[in-house]
């Protein structure tokens, strides 16, 4: 990564922080490999998790879950002459709910499945409508999350690659 793209991903990180809100009970900051068929890019994401919720009288919690992410662009010869290129960045927002299940304190419960609406800046080759389903398995410590997340329109549009990253962050209350 030159510095360039360094900088570049520094000030949308620090610009996307500053806008999500200040009442969330859980802040995250993420970044990975988003691939494109076997085409990788750098991706970075700072989410907000809110209080969890009970719902009904399961084992399962939700917590409603906003985003602000960034996936680097490709130079990719072959994707530049269709309709729906690879070289621009694309900016999103999301919203939605995270789910857990079980008591806190059991050895599962740090797992979770989030699923998300988003809006997109840019369309591509592989999200190539400017609406997206968000969907996400992570684990989650104190301070620390893993997670895989899958970005598709969930093929409302052709072409529907869709963007698939594995991404690592740290985490902390507020």
């Amino acid at each position: 990564m030159s510095f360039r793209s360094f900088s570049r991903s520094a000030i949308v990180l620090t610009l996307m922080a500053a806008s999500l809100p200040a009442a969330a009970a859980r802040f995250e900051v993420q970044a990975g490999r988003s691939y494109m068929d076997s085409h990788g890019a750098n991706a970075a994401f700072v989410e907000a998790v809110f209080a969890p919720r009970q719902l009904g009288h399961t084992r399962f919690t939700w917590s409603p879950d906003v985003s602000l992410g960034w996936i680097d662009g490709r130079h990719r010869a072959g994707y530049d002459d269709g309709r729906y290129g690879v070289r621009h960045a694309v900016a999103l927002a999301a919203g939605g709910v995270r789910l857990h299940l079980g008591e806190p304190g059991a050895w599962y419960q740090p797992l979770y499945f989030s699923e998300q609406v988003a809006a997109i800046d840019h369309t591509t080759h592989a999200l190539s409508s400017h609406y997206q389903f968000v969907s996400t398995l992570g684990w989650q410590a104190k301070h620390f999350n893993v997670a895989i997340r899958h970005i598709s329109n969930g093929g409302l549009h052709r072409p529907n690659t869709g963007e698939t990253m594995a991404l690592v962050g740290f985490a902390f209350d507020i």
